[in-house]
């Protein structure tokens, strides 16, 4: 087992877990093997037993059919409570390699899409009632008699648990498609029938998946959905990825694939062109436009693929060619429309998704600035890493302006690599412990910082929210513990205190095995104080709402949460993790420039916080903001804006401003606080 690739983050990446994709090469030898190498890995659970087993099945159900849509409550009884013989039978067989009970799962499943097929066909004509009222009554008698609509309560669509009958089933399904409709007329950019014809084409997509083309690869996808239920069973960040999951989830973690740089929209017809990633293939070549609508890749027709095939097929490796065919509307001589079909090849390179990587802007201050750096992850390939960036982009403002303070948004960044992690951390702090580990066996493994000279050591003001997770907390907490910087934000960061690894061999994931892979938790960590942020989170100096801070939402309402503990602080490093052969050597270098705990903000951080509480309770804006958060109509998919204002940054640049005005007082702070009368965003 070779296990190559550290991960410190949430799962970042969630696969669809049905797309027309060719299924694992899985038999049941092979899955049983699978399952006994993440055992091996695990830090905790390392048995097949009952208790494990009654979370498989629980998984399994919910992996084949998550919205409760397809089977009925009598169907699956037996599994969702299964008694202890039964449980015992899962773990004889597994140790025997017969899936048989689970086989019996997905043949029900098999069964409940038909039935599914049948119940669409008989609602389709089926009228769903108007929510409006009728205002005027029709004044025309009806002359013949007309199906009456089905009346649709909406009003708490929030189902629990499998539906008792058919006909129970058939009323949830009206339901859905209600609520579907219902959202339909608020897409500006399609028609009803568009938005329904999508829903279906995604539906077969998904049920195709299970019924598969052949008995062969039904067994290889049960095998696969098998894995999927057993690794989540064991914790909430412990995967198992098929081959395309595995190769989408390092394009998470590096923020890097190889294609043509487009970002394409599914039209039914085909799929259309709505962006090009900057610098791209496809923005240098500069023959495609925005609108075209792509009907082949290769000569292979595209039009009613699944989106994900169809991107797979566009996707290929650097520095080959891809054909597209496309269709594009132009104006003619008499200014009218038509459509004219185009061939264009182009060369595929590779495309670093910078957006979604990092971005750096400064925030004027008076004779200088406040550097803003905002870290999506952390991720690095063979030319760029989130450290070097991130210090690229702090020595640019140095040179540009005069820099006074620096605001690291990390705000719904949920990890990634952790070297990284360290060497993000490191840019703020001089020598030292950044974090440690501690495996299942209690051996202690701690990751420093070796460079002396930070290349910020100025003013810092993390910034968080409950998005904020793993790799972030570390950088967070870490440089908290340090008191090299102010932790501002939601109350508290994720909860993520476990690490995990991922088994493709390398960065470049070139060599995905066709069995799949796995990610698996290996232990805790902690920071330098010695506490781990597992389930509570980095906790803020100053608490700063956003759009996620009522959300329940975190590593606490994960299904299977790891408990947290602690350790010894790490400030006075002994270097017991090293060989003492090394560690001689080590220390004579090592130990000289080290960093200090810091009290740098201590003295101003109760007229900061205090600060910040008025300016929130004075400003509307805001708090027309924090009651729509509280009544759950916050912008959650922004998690930090009211509009067009990201109030959450907006305060912490304010304060920001206060602690430079305050640590720029030095020559007076004898001064009673009371004759501080205001700092420069005082409400």
């Amino acid at each position: 087992m070779k296990i190559k690739c550290l991960i410190f983050s949430v799962l970042i990446f969630i696969p669809p877990l049905f797309g027309l994709t060719k299924p694992p090469e899985l038999t049941p030898h092979s899955t049983r093997k699978k399952a006994e190498e993440i055992f091996e890995a695990h830090f905790k659970c390392k048995k097949f037993n009952p208790e494990l087993a009654h979370r498989v099945l629980q998984n399994y159900l919910e992996e084949l059919d998550p919205a409760k849509i397809y089977l009925i409550e009598k169907e699956v009884i037996d599994w969702i409570r299964p008694s202890e013989a039964f449980l015992k039978q899962i773990v004889l067989n597994f140790e025997k390699e017969d899936f048989s009970l689970f086989d019996q799962i997905y043949n029900l499943m098999v069964s409940a899409i038909d039935r599914r097929g049948q119940i669409e066909l008989k609602i389709a004509d089926q009228e769903i009632a108007d929510q409006e009222p009728v205002k005027e009554p029709v004044k025309e008698p009806v002359k013949e008699p007309v199906k009456e609509p089905v009346k649709v309560d909406l009003s708490d669509f929030k189902e629990e648990g499998w539906a008792k009958s058919e006909q129970k089933l058939e009323e949830r399904l009206l339901k859905l498609r209600s609520l579907q409709l219902e959202a339909a007329e608020k897409l500006s950019f399609e028609t009803k029938e568009q938005f329904v014809k999508r829903l279906h084409k995604r539906r077969i997509s998904r049920e195709q998946e299970i019924l598969q083309k052949d008995q062969k690869d039904r067994q290889k996808q049960q095998m696969a959905i098998f894995l999927k239920a057993f690794a989540s069973a064991l914790d909430s960040h412990t995967v198992y990825f098929t081959p395309s999951e595995a190769n989408q989830f390092m394009i998470q973690i590096q923020q890097r694939l190889f294609g043509i740089g487009a970002k394409l929209r599914d039209d039914l017809n085909g799929f259309t062109i709505v962006h090009f990633v900057e610098g791209g293939p496809s923005d240098r070549d500069g023959r495609l436009k925005v609108g075209d609508r792509i009907i082949a890749v290769d000569h292979e027709p595209v039009v009613g693929m699944d989106i994900a095939e169809a991107v797979e097929l566009v996707r290929g490796p650097q520095e080959t060619a891809v054909t597209l065919t496309i269709l594009r509307e132009v104006i003619d001589e008499k200014k009218q429309k038509k459509t004219e079909k185009l061939e264009f090849k182009i060369i595929r390179g590779e495309i670093v998704l910078k957006e979604s990587r990092f971005e750096s802007t400064t925030i004027p201050y008076g004779d200088g600035v406040i550097g803003h750096v905002r870290l999506f992850s952390f991720y690095q390939d063979p030319h760029q890493s989130s450290a070097s960036d991130v210090k690229k982009a702090i020595e640019e403002m140095k040179e540009q302006k005069t820099l006074k303070g620096v605001i690291l948004d990390l705000r719904g960044n949920a990890g990634g690599l952790l070297p990284q992690a360290v060497a993000v951390a490191g840019l703020f702090i001089k020598k030292g412990v950044v974090v440690s580990t501690k495996d299942s066996q209690g051996n202690m493994q701690h990751l420093r910082n070796f460079d002396s000279t930070p290349v910020w050591d100025g003013s810092l003001v993390v910034l968080t929210n409950k998005g904020s997770a793993s790799s972030s907390e570390i950088v967070a907490q870490t440089l908290q513990d340090y008191g090299r910087a102010l932790l501002v934000g939601d109350p508290a960061t994720w909860g993520k205190g476990s690490y995990q690894t991922f088994t493709v061999e390398g960065l470049d994931g070139i060599s995905i095995n066709p069995q799949g892979e796995y990610k698996v938790t290996r232990g805790l960590y902690y920071t330098v104080s010695g506490k781990s942020p597992q389930l509570q989170g980095a906790l803020v100096d100053i608490p700063v709402p956003g759009g996620l801070t009522e959300l329940k939402i975190g590593e606490s309402e994960t299904k299977f949460p790891l408990q947290s503990d602690t350790i010894k602080p790490n400030f006075q490093d002994r270097l017991l993790d090293v060989h003492p052969f090394h560690r001689i050597k080590m220390k004579r270098h090592y130990q000289v420039g080290l960093q200090s705990r810091l009290t740098t903000y201590k003295p101003y951080l109760e007229t900061l916080k205090k600060n910040s509480r008025i300016r929130i309770q004075n400003n509307k804006n805001y708090q027309n903001f924090l009651d729509e958060v509280k009544k759950g109509e916050g912008d959650e998919s922004k998690g930090e804006g009211y509009g067009q204002n990201d109030l959450q940054l907006e305060e912490t640049v304010c304060i920001m401003k206060d602690l430079l005005l305050l640590t720029g007082l030095k020559a007076i702070e004898q001064m009673r606080p009371k004759q501080i009368k205001e700092t420069p965003c005082a409400a």
